[in-house]
């Protein structure tokens, strides 16, 4: 809280030194390395068309010239992707088993028109990745070392890769230690800022951390890959069932970086509860434990 660590606990043999699989809240991690390519240039606009960006790495492939990035960002491709239908052709259990997991993507059927509906899709995030690589003529492995861990004193970390270890799996799948999960958190808090400069935009983590799009199977509110919620305290707490605005990173299994800007507040966890309702237990230990504690020892500034 306020930049500095309070609390901290591992268990079942895992220490602050262990590496652990972030899964999809590797996304968000993405909306940064995209953001700081387009603080440098390197990326036009987030309503810029796709194709243009991919057309060197795959010259003959029909990509849908309305695909912009910002469609990419908030998963409304239209593509057939949709990671909670088992039967989407876009699944992303189906693109694992490709060699080119990019390709994959790009080559799924149109189901919608872009921007008209909002389905779960790793295959696209994957896809900026490989957007991101190419306008910066490095690997993103290369590209996120540079511009955002190594100005974050992240120096140990571990992407998965694909096709043969020519791409990076930017959907998921990055390991980081919880302590530099909080960083990405604090860097969110502080609007891009660190050590007195500018890694990424504060226009950018404004825009990313915003609303732009609701899930169309359960109404969840989504940014440019970071989810937004407002936690609510239990009833009979000292304050009251007030809600507090926090948006956070989130991957399967109990994988959450919280950002509450209200109290100054960035919360981390990790599990390996997968594919279970389990992994959803830090929601619930942030609202009736951490948001009250943190609210009583010392009051933020009054909440609408």
């Amino acid at each position: 809280r306020r930049g500095r660590l309070v609390a901290e606990r591992y268990w079942n043999g895992h220490d602050m030194a262990t590496l652990h699989d972030l899964r999809s809240a590797t996304k968000s991690v993405t909306s940064l390395l995209v953001g700081i390519a387009l603080d440098r240039g390197l990326l036009g606009d987030v309503h810029d068309p796709a194709l243009p960006y991919l057309a060197r790495a795959y010259p003959r492939l029909a990509v849908d010239p309305a695909i912009t990035l910002e469609h990419l960002l908030t998963m409304r491709s239209g593509l057939a992707c949709d990671d909670r239908d088992r039967r989407s052709p876009g699944h992303e259990d189906r693109m694992y088993r490709a060699r080119d997991w990019t390709r994959f993507f790009l080559e799924l059927p149109r189901s919608d028109a872009p921007g008209e509906r909002t389905t779960y899709c790793t295959g696209g995030v994957v896809a900026l990745g490989r957007i991101v690589a190419e306008a910066s003529g490095q690997s993103i492995a290369a590209f996120a070392s540079e511009s955002l861990f190594a100005p974050l004193g992240i120096l140990t970390y571990a992407w998965r890769s694909f096709d043969g270890r020519r791409q990076i799996d930017t959907g998921g799948h990055l390991r980081l230690r919880p302590r530099a999960m909080a960083k990405i958190g604090q860097l969110v808090l502080q609007r891009g800022v660190w050590d007195q400069g500018e890694i990424v935009s504060g226009a950018w983590i404004d825009a990313s951390t915003s609303v732009h799009t609701r899930f169309t199977d359960d109404r969840r509110p989504y940014g440019y890959l970071w989810w937004q919620v407002q936690a609510a305290q239990p009833r009979g707490t000292a304050v009251d069932a007030r809600r507090i605005d926090v948006v956070y990173a989130a991957g399967n299994g109990g994988q959450y970086i919280f950002i509450a800007p209200a109290l100054d507040l960035v919360v981390v966890f990790t599990g390996s509860n997968y594919n279970s309702p389990t992994g959803e237990r830090p929601f619930a230990i942030l609202g009736e434990y951490i948001l009250p504690a943190a609210l009583a020892h010392q009051p933020a500034k009054p909440l609408d």
